[in-house]
Order: C-alpha cells, then sequence, then structure tokens
C-alpha cells in the first residue's frame, strides 16, 4: 500500500517534469526519487489518492479533441470545450491522462493551467482532470454544466481542492 511518504531521506516531487508518476499494469506504482525507482503495489484507493496529490498543480495538456470537434469514434459525441491528455502520466485504462479544459473559449493545440477537479467515474475505469488558467476559478455546478456533455452517461463524483483541504 502507498502510504503517501517517500523512503526516509528523500524528497518527492509528484510534478516533477510530469512522468515522475507511473502506473504499470493498474496495480504498480513506480515512484522516481532522484534518479532510483521505488516499486511498490497500490490499490484503486491508493490511486485516487496519487492523482488527489495533482489538485492545484500546473500541468501541459496536449488538446487532440479541440472545442467543436467530434469524438473520433462516437461521432454524435460534440466537445463544447476544449479536451486533451497530459503525455507522460498514464491513467488507469493504460491511456494518457485526460483533461477537459475549462475557461478558454477558443479552440487550442496546446494548454497549460492548474488542475481544479477531477471526476471520478463510480462506473468506468477512467477518470478526468479538469484544467483552467492560472488564476480561473469555477464552482462545482459551473464545472458539471461544461462536463455534462460526456460525464451525463456515467456516475461520477467530482472532487476539488477545497474538498480535500476539509478532510486534512
Amino acid at each position: 500500500m502507498f502510504s503517501g511518504q517517500p523512503p526516509l531521506g528523500s524528497v518527492w516531487n509528484p510534478m516533477a517534469e510530469y512522468a515522475r508518476i507511473a502506473l504499470i499494469l493498474k496495480k504498480t506504482l513506480v515512484l522516481v526519487y532522484g534518479g532510483s525507482e521505488l516499486e511498490m503495489e497500490i490499490s484503486a484507493t491508493d490511486h485516487h489518492t496519487l492523482h488527489s496529490l495533482m489538485l492545484g498543480k500546473e500541468v501541459k495538456v496536449t488538446v487532440d479533441r479541440p472545442m467543436g470537434s467530434f469524438h473520433p469514434e462516437h461521432r454524435k459525441l460534440y466537445y463544447p470545450i476544449n479536451y486533451g491528455y497530459i503525455e507522460g502520466i498514464p491513467a488507469q485504462d493504460g491511456e494518457e491522462q485526460d483533461v477537459y479544459i475549462l475557461g478558454v473559449d477558443h479552440p487550442v493545440k496546446e494548454f497549460r493551467g492548474r488542475i481544479i477537479g477531477i471526476v471520478y467515474r463510480q462506473d468506468d475505469i477512467e477518470e478526468k482532470w479538469v484544467a483552467a488558467p492560472e488564476g480561473m476559478s469555477f464552482t462545482r455546478e459551473q464545472i458539471w454544466e461544461q462536463v455534462k456533455f460526456q460525464e451525463q452517461y456515467f456516475q461520477s463524483d467530482l472532487i476539488l481542492t477545497e474538498d480535500v483541504e476539509r478532510k486534512e
């Protein structure tokens, strides 16, 4: 189980070059501490804990479904917001981590901003991160309104930075 603590005498930076956290076969976590790897078994709860650490962190998103586009396989699914992935951070489905981008009113190819929320799907293996430009915030209702085009098909919970801060 992941304890949330780095090995004695080391410092863990969860955002170092975006790719320092890697999930392998959805059960093993490899953390890189100053060039050495530590491998450990993790549970789904630990996975959510790790991803919750991303709340408030700056990320670079590669947009593969810009605002105004359609899903490549589900041709009726229209994207009213920009949507992409974070290179080097694998999600539980084995693909790179997906991100909804809020607060940008035109199609973009790349985006830098902060993770303001995480959508945990109860009935699907995937979770989606929600990012916004630095200094921009949204209420829970505003986020749901913008991601419902896709999330309406799932039973989901939305975790915001304030939710995690309340628990600490």
